[in-house]
This record gives C-alpha cells, sequence and structure tokens, in this order.
C-alpha cells in the first residue's frame, strides 16, 4: 500500500481551505445520473439526478465536496495555477481525511458525495493509488454509498483504474485543450494518447460490466453514471466549430455523459497565454453549452451549427434561434402536423414540450393558448410557428425584423448583476447560513464536536 509522507504539520482546515480552492477551476462536475439505493448497512444512497444542486453565479456546480486530493504536480502547464514552477502554498491530504471531511460533511447535510480530482503527486501511479485508497475507505470501512466522482489520471497503471472504477459511480479524464496542437503548446508535459487511453479504457470497461450484469445481477457496478471529460476553451485559438466538433466526436467514439467548457482564467503570466481584455470568454462558454445540449438532446450536429466558413457562434443569439434564422426557408412549421424532431428545432420548444404536443394533439387541434400552458417559449416560437394554418400575429418571416424582435427579448446569460465572479462558495454559503462560524470553531464543526 502506498504511503504518503506528509513534509509539514497542517491542519485538516488549512488543508481543506487550500485544495478547495485549488479545486475551483475544474467544473467537469455533476449530478449522479445513477440509481443506486443503500442497502441499510451503510450510509447515503445515490438517485437518479438525486444530488442536490446549487450552482455559483459562474454556473459553477457547488453541490459535491469539491477538493484535490493533493495541489503537488509534477507538470508544468501554462495555464494551471497549480503548475510545479508557481509559488502558491501547497497541501496533500491523507486517505483518511479525505473519508473523515466526506462523512462528517454528509452527517450535517452539506454535500451529498464527494468530487475527488487531484494534481500529479510523484508519479501517476503513485497519485492514483492514494485516489483508489481513498475511495476504498469511503466505500469498505466507512460504509458510504453515496455519489462519488474521480478523476481517472491519465498515465496510471490500467489496473488501478479499473479497482477505481468498481467503487465510483462516475470518472472523467480531462481532455484539457481541444487539439493535441493546443495540449503540445501549453502543456508539454502531457499527450493526447495518455489521455484517450484511460477513456477507451473506462467505455469498454462500461460495455463488458453491462453484458456481465445481464448474466449476474449481483455483479458489482463499474462506473454506473458514465464518464466525463472537460476542455479549457480561449486558452487557445481553437474556434467554436473544431471545438464543437471534437465534443461531437467524443460523444460519438467513448460515448461521454458531459462534456464540460471551462473558459479560460488567466492565473498564470506567460508569453504564451492570450490576453484577454474582455475577462474570461463567459458568453462564450454558455453558447458552447447550449450547442452541446442541441447536440445531445436535439438531434443537431456540429456541421449543421456552424462550418469553416462560418466557425464561431453568434453571440447575439443562441444557437438554436441562430440556425433557425439562417433557414427561414423551413418555416413558419405547423406544429399539428410537424414531426417530432422538427419540433425539436423551433425556438421556443424544449424536449419536453415537444413531447407534450405530440400527445396532446393525438385528442385535437392545439392552439396558440394550449401551447402556452403545454410550456412553449411563445415570445420565441411565434415568428416560427403557425395552429391551423395560422400564426400568432400578423408577423414578416424575415430575418431582420425576426432578429430585431429576438434580441429584445432578455435572455438569462451567466453574470450576476455586478459582473463576473470567480469565487468558488463555501458549503456554508450552501446552506444559506448567514454567519460563518468563528475560526475557533470550523475544526469543530468538521470533525463532529459541535
Amino acid at each position: 500500500m502506498v504511503q504518503l509522507k506528509v513534509t509539514e504539520e497542517q491542519g485538516i482546515m488549512e488543508k481543506l481551505g487550500i485544495l478547495t480552492d485549488a479545486a475551483k477551476y475544474d467544473v467537469a462536475c455533476t449530478s449522479s445520473g445513477v440509481d443506486r439505493k443503500g442497502d441499510g448497512t451503510g450510509m447515503g444512497n445515490t438517485l437518479a439526478a438525486g444530488i442536490c444542486h446549487s450552482f455559483g453565479t459562474d454556473g459553477r456546480c457547488i453541490s459535491l465536496l469539491k477538493i484535490l486530493f493533493t495541489n503537488e504536480c509534477i507538470y508544468d502547464c501554462k495555464y494551471c495555477i497549480n503548475r510545479k514552477s508557481n509559488d502558491v502554498p501547497r497541501a496533500s491530504f491523507t486517505p483518511d481525511e479525505v473519508c473523515t471531511l466526506t462523512m462528517e460533511f454528509y452527517k450535517r447535510n452539506y454535500i451529498e458525495g464527494l468530487f475527488l480530482s487531484s494534481g500529479i503527486l510523484y508519479h501517476p501511479d503513485f497519485t492514483m493509488e492514494l485516489i483508489y485508497q481513498t475511495v476504498y475507505k469511503l466505500r469498505q470501512e466507512c460504509r458510504f454509498q453515496g455519489y462519488i466522482h474521480v478523476k481517472a489520471i491519465p498515465g496510471a497503471d490500467s489496473a488501478l483504474i479499473q479497482k477505481t472504477g468498481f467503487l465510483a459511480d462516475r470518472m472523467s479524464v480531462n481532455l484539457e485543450l481541444p487539439t493535441a496542437e493546443g495540449l503540445c503548446r501549453l502543456a508539454p508535459n502531457k499527450h493526447r494518447k495518455n489521455i484517450l487511453a484511460p477513456m477507451r479504457q473506462i467505455q469498454n470497461g462500461i460495455h463488458a460490466n453491462k453484458n456481465e450484469l445481464t448474466l449476474y445481477r449481483s455483479a458489482p457496478r463499474f462506473v454506473a453514471a458514465g464518464q466525463s471529460t472537460q476542455m479549457i476553451v480561449g486558452a487557445t485559438p481553437e474556434n467554436d466549430f473544431q471545438i464543437m466538433s471534437v465534443a461531437e466526436s467524443l460523444y460519438r467514439k467513448f460515448e461521454l455523459k458531459r462534456v464540460f467548457y471551462s473558459a479560460f482564467v488567466k492565473v498564470n503570466e506567460d508569453k504564451d497565454l492570450p490576453v484577454l481584455a474582455g475577462g474570461p470568454p463567459l458568453l462564450r462558454e454558455h453558447r458552447l453549452y447550449q450547442a452541446d445540449w442541441l447536440l445531445r438532446f436535439y438531434g443537431f450536429t456540429a456541421d449543421e451549427l456552424l462550418s469553416e466558413k462560418r466557425p464561431n457562434f453568434n453571440i447575439m443569439l443562441d444557437p438554436k434561434a441562430d440556425w433557425a434564422l439562417r433557414h427561414l426557408e423551413l418555416f413558419p412549421v405547423e406544429v399539428n402536423r410537424a414531426d417530432y424532431q422538427m419540433l425539436l428545432r423551433i425556438p421556443g420548444i424544449g424536449v419536453k414540450s415537444a413531447q407534450r404536443i405530440v400527445r396532446a394533439r393525438k385528442n385535437g387541434a392545439l392552439r396558440f393558448e394550449d401551447l402556452k400552458k403545454i410550456g412553449v417559449v411563445l415570445k420565441r416560437a411565434l415568428y416560427f410557428i403557425t395552429c391551423g394554418g395560422r400564426m400568432m400575429y400578423n408577423t414578416k418571416v424575415e430575418e431582420d425584423y425576426i432578429t430585431r424582435n429576438l434580441l429584445n427579448v432578455k435572455e438569462k446569460l451567466p453574470f450576476d448583476k455586478d459582473g463576473v465572479t470567480y469565487k468558488q462558495l463555501s458549503l456554508f454559503d450552501d446552506m444559506g447560513i448567514t454567519v460563518a462560524p468563528r475560526q475557533e470553531d470550523l475544526p469543530k464543526t468538521v470533525l463532529g464536536q459541535m
């Protein structure tokens, strides 16, 4: 068993402060997506979409205990705050400390699960072994049956990744940057092949496990909630079309559950990093997430949304409305006759409302007031649909006219009223507690003495 050497005395709360702050730029955490009830012998369970979400104003999920095992790292990625050449406070947990934090926070209903990532300490195998030890202790010794998401470390022994996969609900491998060229430029110690190898291993393991479960229902489950990845957006010059093409390829070839997009935040001074006069490209990140949703649930492809001639999204309009405006020859659509796939392409109609339309029109022709009750956003859809052959108003089906009117409809963007914030909320903020515990009370809070 790997033993972690502690080089200096640090309290668990000091480590927690360092390693939660170090984890805030990793956005690839999400809800469980898996159904697994507790068996009565341990603590917690994992229900589909069962994690109680809370989001910061920049869209980052804060519902899990989200920490790095260590912010020590042997790599010198130019965009990373934890790169080895940076003079920042360093800390490393032990497996027992992570278990203590997880169990004590869970008992107080601060969290529903654990998101555990890590810098690379000494060697990928050494780091992956520590992560495995931590998850093993949580499952077997602490009897924790809640949600656990861990990072698979590129370059680590495949046997370690395999063992960890039978204990975790979700695993992820960060792609880091959209292209191999960008990775070579900003993260010269990392290689695309080493990143894709554990992705393929996890994919194959999930398939093999499904086959095993058909024969033996009691077989342990392998990464039951699937795998995800993360790309940094804006650190390298790839356009939106390249990024969405990479995401589409990952969904198709590796069957990922999610691709996360992280707007580049310049935390280091380096000649190879871009100067972002307007700050991190959060609106661009927002458009990429909207387009990603269209790929996964609405039947769009990357080359429908963008092309080499038109490689970037319209910042002023969401990708679905922008696509519709470029294909006005398909509109207006009669909602009482259009098939399900066409309904999904109408701005203002989502997956649930399209399903409701298909069901409701079996009982008779739908009117605009019916669509409103169903959940259609008529202030967006009215330019693209008819009911009984008539539009809602006397509307011109012209690109400029519709664009002007859509721009008057305020869209919820990932900014707060005072601007952008990157401060990660604390676990106490998530609970709605208005008065933070005193410094001397924090260890008691974590260790169960309050």
